[in-house]
């Protein structure tokens, strides 16, 4: 699915509605592991800022992510390889096909700050599974209380799976 062409608009101008939901326990059952594709989810150690660059960007592109875009290589290290970040990058049939970023620096309440998927993986029923990872890493790190927001840019189903988790 491909979203809005931002192309030409100022993030600035752009009207949303922003949606705050918590999970305060790990859904009782998790979606299980897709058959196919070949799937691997590994936790990006000091992840390399250019490679966290281009999944943000491509992952990003339709949803109007820019928050990160510009930021100066000081300034992104500082958000993404800092102490209480984790950074997990799913790989579907050994290139890379989502990532999701968990804040654990609020101790018992962690952020999952991004999820996305590369948009040849959006519809492909492995977004619920990979939700679960994040959901189940959060509550394994000793989340007791588990925070996520979207809008009305993301992708138009994004709402409907953090609420049906």
């Amino acid at each position: 699915m491909t979203g809005p062409d931002f192309a030409n608009t100022n993030a600035a101008s752009v009207e949303t509605v922003v949606t705050h939901l918590e999970m305060t326990a790990p859904p009782p059952v998790l979606p299980p592991r897709p058959v196919t594709p070949r799937l691997a989810l590994m936790k990006a150690d000091a992840i390399p800022l250019h490679f966290y660059r281009y999944l943000y960007a491509t992952i990003g592109h339709d949803w109007l992510w820019v928050e990160r875009l510009d930021l100066d290589d000081d300034t992104l290290a500082e958000r993404v390889q800092r102490e209480g970040i984790e950074i997990s990058v799913l790989y579907a049939n050994g290139a890379p096909a989502g990532y999701f970023e968990l804040d654990l620096a609020g101790g018992k309440t962690i952020d999952l700050v991004y999820f996305g998927l590369m948009p040849q993986w959006t519809g492909r029923k492995i977004g619920p599974w990979f939700l679960g990872c994040a959901i189940g890493q959060a509550f394994s790190a000793g989340a007791e209380r588990l925070t996520i927001n979207t809008c009305t840019l993301d992708h138009p189903g994004a709402l409907r799976l953090y609420q049906r988790m």
